[in-house]
């Protein structure tokens, strides 16, 4: 199986179009067109990771956190780290692939693994995306409804949330007259036609929107399909922020503290008291998600955790939520098993390994007085 076949299959799942637009997700350094050996999962890459993935032979890296995020001035193999990096992915065909920020924003992806870790019930986003929706509008003769209808589902038309193959049909008549210079598929130049056709209305992603377009105008029966583009504003099932959910169980704050620590495998955190004594509703965002602080105050939250969080941003949370700062690295680390799964599920080839990078590449330590440094 080629890489540029898996990289598809995870962007069907985390399209690029729904990230950051400052982030640089997707290809890094290689060559999409090499056939895969195994596969290393990891947060982050640096040489001592690349040195794992060798020994294992895996020769397709997907790291979340991009290693070519600011451009590149120079390539300076005396001194730069990264430039050391990108030579010996190179000299050893490595290729690397980031999914940043489309993974964050996707259902299923960073958040949502982050609030199964922990247990959560009921889980959705803690804020839809509602910026990325259109509506098509085309009209199609009654004898190519289906044709028409299925190639648009097959290129991505008809999604909302988890059902797939959505449309609107209302019956009506069209009517044309085409010019000496028109070529019609249906009915004769420089007659007036009047057609039994079908209104047919779908949702569209707007990164697929291109695709759908194009194919209607190949499977379409006449010279110049008529269809209409409408920009909506609706919530976008499939993306969005964050996460939240519930416990299955109500705990009080000392023992969802001590439960978040043993699930998230933390030696320590930082947190501001809030106003609940008991906590059901439990809001998250891997990496740093202060700025979802009042939405998950405004659901009704009785905790949020994230991380990166600035000392004011706890003043606004205290006596309000349940604030956590669990960790970078410590609340996006799941987000790897959401790749692996759609890995295992799309490759056929079960010669291929995926392999989650064991540990971690957080830069961050901690140290007490005794002298000891976690």
């Amino acid at each position: 199986m080629q890489i540029n076949e898996t990289i598809k299959k995870i962007e069907k799942f985390a399209p690029l179009q729904i990230a950051w637009e400052k982030d640089n997700t997707g290809l890094q350094v290689g060559n999409v067109n090499n056939k895969i050996t195994n596969i290393f999962l990891t947060v982050d890459l640096n040489m001592d990771i690349l040195n794992q993935a060798l020994k294992l032979k895996c020769n397709f890296i997907i790291s979340h956190h991009p290693i070519i995020f600011n451009p590149i001035k120079k390539i300076n193999l005396a001194h730069d780290e990264k430039s050391l990096l990108i030579e010996k992915l190179i000299k050893n065909d490595i290729t690397v692939y980031s999914a940043h920020t489309n993974l964050d924003f996707t259902k299923g992806g960073v958040s949502f693994e982050l609030a199964k870790k922990l247990g959560l019930e009921n889980i959705e986003f803690l804020e839809k995306s509602n910026d990325n929706k259109f509506k098509l509008v085309t009209f199609v003769p009654k004898a190519f409804e289906e044709k028409v209808s299925e190639s648009l589902f097959a290129a991505g038309a008809g999604i909302i949330g988890e059902y797939s193959k959505c449309s609107f049909r209302i019956d009506g008549h069209g009517t044309f007259l085409g010019s000496s210079n028109s070529n019609p598929r249906v009915g004769s130049k420089e007659v007036f036609e009047f057609c039994d056709e079908l209104r047919l209305e779908v949702i569209v992603d707007s990164w697929n929107l291109n695709n759908v377009i194009q194919t209607l105008h190949e499977v379409h029966p006449y010279e110049k399909p008529a269809y209409d583009i409408y920009k909506l504003e609706n919530e976008n099932e499939n993306a969005g922020f964050g996460a939240k959910g519930n416990l299955p169980s109500e705990l009080s704050v000392n023992q969802f503290l001590k439960y978040t620590a043993e699930k998230l495998n933390l030696k320590n955190f930082r947190y501001s008291i809030g106003k609940s004594k008991t906590i059901k509703k439990v809001a998250v965002c891997g990496g740093s998600g202060t700025e979802l602080l009042q939405k998950a105050i405004k659901n009704n939250s009785d905790a949020f955790i994230t991380a990166d969080i600035k000392y004011h941003s706890f003043q606004d949370a205290e006596n309000k939520i349940l604030f956590i700062d669990a960790g970078h690295f410590e609340t996006e680390v799941f987000g790897l098993n959401s790749i692996k799964k759609v890995l295992q599920k799309e490759i056929s080839d079960r010669n291929i390994k995926i392999i989650i990078h064991k540990g971690s590449t957080s830069p961050i330590k901690f140290f007490n007085k005794k002298g000891d440094i976690n």
